[in-house]
């Protein structure tokens, strides 16, 4: 595993790089990770090692583990990560890869499967198909949420007085065990003087402004052409109501899907199973 730092159109990049471990027949497979909301690139940690076979860069995301906040005045829309997603392509010298996403990066993963086609050879999504929409009428409250965050002071950020009180509330919040969450939490963290913080940029919690509306977003999907997995997890998660996983599926021409049981963090607590059907997903996919 090796980090590397890319210089992305709004400030420094960083990612982990898990270079492949066995000796495939055939070069390995060019993937690119990313993350959830307010995770980094250790959420891949254990999928990484369950797929020895691939050649996987897994990304913080703007704002998020050890990449640089967006300067002021620049924002974290779904939208505005395709363009670093292309740099961090450009700079590794890959005309194209395997995407494979989580949560809110499976959601930009599937924007630039329709934004740059020629990048993306497939995409796996984990318990993610397409952004979070917003009903149509609620976009008068929404924008009024949004203008009062951007304009209100950032609220004071929680401290933690040990690395292992960080991993215990994070892995309760996530319905995960202190070990599958810790490789996360600890690059989540910024040591201060009092103890450790969250590192992420508090702007990164603004409600979006603008964001789509489900028959935008399912446009967008039966825009998609490349082969398209989705593993999607049994349990519903209460604070994503809408997330709709299985019932965007038949807007993808090329989909296929299965469901696990576990929570929203499929790839940690279930990994081995999640590995195993994107295993089976790139050995058939072109």
């Amino acid at each position: 595993m090796l980090e590397l730092s890319f210089d992305g159109p709004s400030g420094r990049l960083s990612a982990l790089h898990f270079t492949p471990r066995s000796a495939p027949e055939h070069a390995p497979r060019r993937v690119l990770a990313l993350h959830g909301w307010l995770d980094n690139a250790a959420s891949f940690h254990s999928l990484a090692s369950a797929l020895p076979e691939l050649d996987l860069v897994a990304l913080d995301l703007a704002g998020h583990g050890h990449s640089g906040w967006r300067p002021l005045g620049a924002g974290y829309a779904l939208v505005d990560h395709l363009q670093d997603l292309v740099a961090v392509l450009d700079q590794l010298q890959w005309p194209s890869c395997t995407l494979i996403g989580h949560s809110m990066g499976g959601a930009i993963a599937s924007l630039l499967a329709v934004a740059a086609p020629d990048r993306v050879d497939a995409l796996v999504c984990i318990d993610a198909l397409g952004p979070l929409s917003l009903p149509e009428s609620e976009s008068p409250g929404r924008l009024l949420r949004a203008l009062k965050a951007r304009t209100e002071p950032a609220p004071r950020r929680r401290v933690f007085s040990s690395i292992e009180d960080a991993t215990t509330q994070r892995a309760r919040l996530n319905g995960l065990t202190p070990e599958q969450v810790r490789p996360l939490v600890e690059r989540a963290l910024r040591t201060v003087d009092e103890g450790h913080i969250w590192a992420a940029d508090p702007r990164l919690q603004w409600p979006s402004a603008a964001p789509m509306s489900e028959a935008q977003v399912r446009a967008c999907l039966q825009a998609i052409r490349q082969p398209t997995l989705v593993v999607a997890a049994e349990e519903t998660d209460p604070r994503l109501p809408r997330l709709e996983v299985i019932e965007r599926l038949a807007c993808v021409p090329q989909a296929q899907a299965h469901r696990l049981p576990g929570g929203h963090h499929l790839h940690l607590s279930n990994t081995a199973a999640v590995a195993a059907f994107i295993r089976e997903f790139l050995g058939g996919s072109t």
